[in-house]
């Protein structure tokens, strides 16, 4: 069966809590696809894997960028936390604009057959390079809710303004017309809460072109974008944390799961 590829014509917020305050809102675009669909039904402005003006590559997710392994990292990943039922992996992410890609963040979204959404691995890859992942699930493996919160400890270096503690907290809504996606990042009194949030219909020539005249350059503009808000940080005067080792685990989830981690 042929699948299709869906655009999400997102909003993004992120919201900084504590002595120092920042609040922006920025519109982005992420793709959204079968992982392990043989066959897509893709415009002739996107590929799967090859050259294009837009694309999305297993190189680029599943593993340490540029060398990833794509929707069989994630099986391994399953396999090694012990949960299986998985009948289909999607992958949402911002895709390969003219072969220049960074995802701050992007999701494997795990589901069973009857499309119930039962675990998802947000990996997280900082500007350095670095690249993290976290397990989301229930202990018992039933449905993620749009209710339900499922919680991480922070292992990795994002920010140079923020420490490498405290924890996240994860909310998903992911449905046929929208996505949805809150993370609620909180250490002592500090914290920051980041969304992803939009509207989701199959991608087109059409939805492709409008979305480079809205926002060109796709990746390199969010990039841009991070720098900014690290700018008006820094003369804000919040305090600036050299980069820390990168940790050495692949993916983590919460404790209460155990420490099973790759």
């Amino acid at each position: 069966m042929t699948a299709r590829v869906d655009h999400i014509r997102g909003q993004t917020f992120h919201g900084r809590k504590g002595a120092v305050e920042n609040r922006f809102r920025y519109s982005v675009d992420y793709v959204l696809c079968d992982a392990e669909a043989t066959e897509l039904a893709a415009p002739a402005l996107f590929t799967r894997h090859g050259p294009g003006l837009t694309s999305l590559q297993d190189s680029d997710h599943g593993g340490p960028p540029g060398q990833g392994r794509g929707a069989v990292w994630v099986r391994e990943v399953l396999a090694a936390h012990e949960i299986d039922g998985v009948a289909r992996i999607g992958l949402l992410a911002q895709p390969r604009v003219l072969g220049y890609v960074f995802n701050p963040v992007s999701f494997w979204l795990c589901t069973r057959a009857d499309d119930a959404l039962i675990a998802v691995i947000a990996e997280v890859t900082n500007t350095y390079g670095d690249r993290h992942s976290y397990l989301c699930h229930h202990p018992d493996m039933r449905p993620i809710t749009p209710e339900d919160r499922l919680k991480a400890a922070k292992l990795m270096h994002v920010s140079p303004f923020q420490d490498v503690s405290g924890g996240y907290v994860f909310r998903f809504d992911i449905n046929a017309e929208r996505i949805g996606i809150w993370i609620d990042f909180t250490d002592g009194e500090n914290g920051l809460i980041a969304t992803l949030t939009g509207p989701r219909a199959q991608l087109t020539n059409g939805r492709i072109l409008w979305s480079l005249l809205r926002r060109p350059f796709g990746a390199r503009r969010v990039l841009a974008l991070i720098h900014w808000q690290a700018l008006k940080l820094w003369i804000k005067r919040a305090g600036f944390r050299t980069r820390p080792e990168a940790p050495r685990t692949e993916v983590s989830r919460d404790s209460a799961h155990g420490h099973a981690s790759r």
